[in-house]
């Protein structure tokens, strides 16, 4: 299996779709496809396999199989792209929601800390906006809600006024330089990863994104059918798990007359799968993951 990216939670995120050898499937996220190699060896001759990464570096890892149909989108168009393949409903959809390893250690892709390069983060290299037209071209206030928002951080305003002032911000060494004043030598890997997170979201709208997809999955799966997410910080699982038990994103479901809850989805797994041990030590990017699987009613 490719290097490009080690897939998280694989087995668990692929039995949890309960895999029929006929069915239709999507993976939402290729990257190195792990995930898509694995459903595939479930499938049988009938099967098929919708797979999407707006990552153009991904599509040289899908196999030759007919049984597979590559989609060099973003998820959040997987309504319109099973239309134009005429498919009307899935058995199952799976999304690893993490940057993949080949984007972390591409050091002119921008996305990781321990490089020096230019901030990018795009993970669509065609994209509009990167990380640097967002730190030196956002207002004060624009970038603070950034900070903020996607970052979780207290300070943002603070931040984003020493980050305007630095500017511009042409490198991640520079970058760190103006966030120095905000952190204490031994939190600073922590520190600057949350701003990359923020930047990153910022970049490749990826809630929205998120959102959208969950939407769509609600309408395009078949009765029993399966969604499985794996996510990486709590402002996805936070989506997720709302979505699933409230088929909307405050948590709250709606309710019909009679006062019972108007749901769609109930939750596979009564407890977040985590990964164990022994996998977090072959693959310290998996420490941060958790699986939420849910079934169609």
């Amino acid at each position: 299996m490719s290097e490009y990216h080690v897939p998280v939670l694989l087995h668990e995120s692929v039995e949890g779709l309960a895999i029929k050898p006929s069915g239709t499937y999507v993976d939402c996220t290729f990257g190195g496809g792990g995930h898509s190699r694995l459903i595939l060896e479930k499938l049988g001759p009938e099967g098929r396999l919708v797979v999407f990464d707006k990552d153009e570096d991904a599509k040289a890892n899908a196999p030759q199989d007919p049984r597979l149909h590559f989609m060099a989108s973003d998820f959040r168009f997987i309504r319109n792209y099973l239309k134009f393949l005429k498919i009307k409903e899935v058995d199952g959809i799976l999304a690893d929601l993490g940057v993949s390893s080949h984007q972390f250690d591409t050091p002119d892709r921008g996305f990781s800390i321990r490089f020096e390069a230019v901030p990018d983060m795009r993970m669509d290299k065609n994209a509009p906006l990167s990380a640097s037209d967002v730190l030196n071209g956002y207002e004060q206030e624009e970038l603070a809600r950034v900070l903020y928002q996607y970052g979780e951080l207290n300070n943002s305003r603070r931040v984003a006024a020493a980050l305007v002032a630095k500017r511009p911000i042409e490198s991640t060494s520079a970058l760190r330089e103006a966030l120095a004043p905000f952190y204490r030598k031994q939190d600073e890997h922590k520190f600057l990863a949350v701003v990359f997170q923020a930047l990153r979201i910022e970049v490749n709208d990826e809630l929205a994104a998120l959102r959208e997809m969950l939407s769509a999955s609600q309408d395009l799966l078949v009765k029993g059918g399966r969604l499985s997410v794996i996510s990486y910080h709590s402002l996805e699982d936070r989506l997720v798990k709302n979505f699933i038990r409230a088929g909307n994103f405050s948590g709250q479901p709606e309710k019909d007359f009679y006062g019972n809850p108007l749901v769609q989805m109930k939750a596979v797994n009564r407890q977040v799968i985590i990964p164990d041990e022994e996998e977090i030590k072959k693959n310290n990017r998996a420490r941060s993951a958790k699986l939420r699987i849910a079934e169609k009613l």
